[in-house]
């Protein structure tokens, strides 16, 4: 008889699932990605309307959380986006298309009118907002979202949280489901690069520093023709904030070439930067590489062997002393630190870092006379005249970040061909020997990208605590998911409680961390919204358990 009574449960509880998908149900997806101060409309809602009976949309009431302040908040708007096609339904998405693009010149700010009808706007919102509409349905599946403008004031600390709380049809209540997380919180930040700013398509690969006056430089490479690699016209450019990333100011250009030595500019680009600051003399260095000729064939395969121009890319340095405004002319280190039997060597993009005795220190990768890639380190004593290099840390790694996690002791965080996972080496004595950490290839995943890391001192920030902040696409396979984790045991433990995901959607991935004060940490990354993209986060927010 239990048995039978355990059957009769199932079946009824298989009708009731089959009876909720024939309804008209409307599914809510609410986004985890940058809402941009400078952006007209920011997707917060992604809403999937399956329909069989309804033939009107009469209202859609939202609702701020609490703790909104609603006096930064412009507008708060409802747009449709039609249907979708009759083999597409399936795979049950929330949008048709990109209603915003993060890649296309001229069209990264406001819904593409192509693919969206705006239904309705409300203009400084209060804590309720309904949408009236009386949209007429279309029978299938039906795409509605709802985006959010920021007034320009708004801290870039600022935050916000929103839920979709009720949904009209025919004039009766719709069935709604939440496809999301619980207790979504929208964060605030910069679109510090769109494409075609500048003239330029694209921008990639950042760095970025806290100079000792508190002013943050941004580095990246200004791609003017597409999103590819060197070799192309590439150029290096530097964004500056006063006013702890609110702000920034006009591009600079501290690095390029231009149509040098008879070459077309497309045939002498400079990328992939890292920045430091030397923390004793407050000399701010900036390092790329520079590839001359080379026909725009990709550099990481076209540089051979030497020491020359002619033959391969160079490792070129630029100086600033006053706070980033002005640069020197180009400094070529590469036969200071380049085995010629090395086909490449360039920096680490993203930063480096004074030790605590004043040696500046930059990662670098090169490929060896066997090509395979090596990650490791360069560093000066002199205050940046003589720079010297070592053994690599691990062989088949790339892209790397270094932090001093105790007095002469340095941690590379290298990005790994293997795939999976980050290799953690760490060594004594500037690269000469290294061995590998606790943490290497098992705490960090990642899958093959470009990363994050800085060490904060217990004396530098509120929580009285030496802390790791690292920062990757926290995925195994492709690159969504930023993330900035903490660590409070020199890098060993990454626990789920020290960690914040920033933005959901794919992007390129790469990002920089860097101190804003004491208690907030800045973040310069590739996002899914801009190519390059500021937010800033209170550590409190990162760290849940000390």
């Amino acid at each position: 008889m239990r048995k039978l009574n355990l059957l009769f449960v199932m079946l009824l509880i298989l009708y009731g699932i089959q009876w909720i998908k024939a309804n008209d149900t409307l599914f809510v997806k609410e986004t985890r990605i940058p809402v941009l101060l400078e952006r007209y409309d920011n997707v917060v809602f992604r809403m999937r309307f399956d329909t069989q009976k309804a033939k009107l949309l009469n209202a859609v009431t939202l609702r701020f959380g609490d703790e909104t302040e609603l006096k930064n908040i412009h507008s708060v708007k409802l747009y449709y986006s039609g249907t979708e096609a009759y083999q597409n339904v399936i795979k049950r998405e929330f949008a048709p298309v990109e209603y915003i693009s993060s890649h296309k010149p001229g069209k990264t700010l406001t819904a593409n009118p192509s693919y969206s009808i705006l239904l309705k706007e409300v203009k400084n919102p209060k804590k309720v907002v309904q949408f009236s509409v009386n949209q007429p349905l279309f029978p299938g599946v039906n795409y509605f979202w709802i985006s959010v403008r920021m007034k320009s004031k708004a801290a870039v600390t600022s935050t916000f949280t929103a839920a979709i709380t009720s949904v009209e049809a025919d004039n009766n209540p719709a069935v709604v489901t939440i496809e999301s997380p619980k207790d979504i919180v929208h964060r605030v930040g910069v679109g510090v690069r769109h494409a075609g700013n500048d003239g330029s398509a694209a921008f990639r690969i950042p760095g970025m520093v806290t100079t000792l006056k508190g002013t943050l430089l941004g580095v990246y490479d200004v791609r003017y023709n597409s999103s590819i690699d060197l070799q192309e016209h590439i150029d290096i450019g530097l964004s500056r904030s006063t006013d702890g990333g609110q702000s920034w100011e006009k591009m600079r250009l501290p690095m390029a070439f231009g149509e040098y030595d008879g070459l077309p500019s497309a045939q002498n680009g400079v990328g992939d930067p890292a920045i430091l600051v030397d923390e004793l003399t407050g000399t701010i260095w900036l390092i790329a590489v520079w590839s001359h000729g080379m026909g725009n064939q990709r550099t990481w395969w076209s540089s051979n062997r030497g020491t020359e121009p002619a033959s391969t890319a160079q490792l070129m340095l630029v100086s600033s002393d006053d706070d980033g405004k002005t640069w020197s002319k180009p400094i070529n280190i590469t036969k200071q630190v380049k085995d010629p039997s090395w086909h490449l060597l360039l920096q680490g993009p993203g930063k480096g870092i004074t030790m605590l005795d004043g040696t500046l220190v930059f990662p670098i990768q090169y490929i060896d006379s066997t090509r395979v890639p090596n990650a490791g380190i360069i560093y000066s004593k002199d205050h940046g005249k003589i720079w010297k290099i070592n053994n690599h840390a691990r062989t088949n790694t790339t892209e790397a970040q270094v932090a001093e996690i105790e007095a002469g002791v340095l941690m590379l965080n290298m990005r790994d061909n293997r795939g999976g996972s980050r290799a953690v080496s760490v060594t004594h004595d500037l690269g000469i020997h290294w061995v590998e950490h606790p943490s290497n290839r098992s705490a960090l995943r990642e899958p093959v990208c470009m990363a994050s890391l800085i060490n904060v001192k217990a004396k530098d920030n509120i929580l009285n605590r030496d802390i790791l902040l690292f920062s990757n696409p926290d995925t195994e396979k492709g690159r969504y998911n930023i993330t900035i984790k903490a660590s409070l045991d020199g890098g060993i433990t990454w626990l789920p409680e020290n960690q914040l995901m920033l933005d959901e959607d794919p992007g390129w991935g790469y990002s920089c961390l860097t101190m804003i004060d004491n208690e907030t940490v800045g973040i310069l990354y590739e996002s899914s919204v801009a190519y390059i993209t500021f937010q800033a986060v209170k550590l409190k927010e990162i760290i849940n358990k000390l």
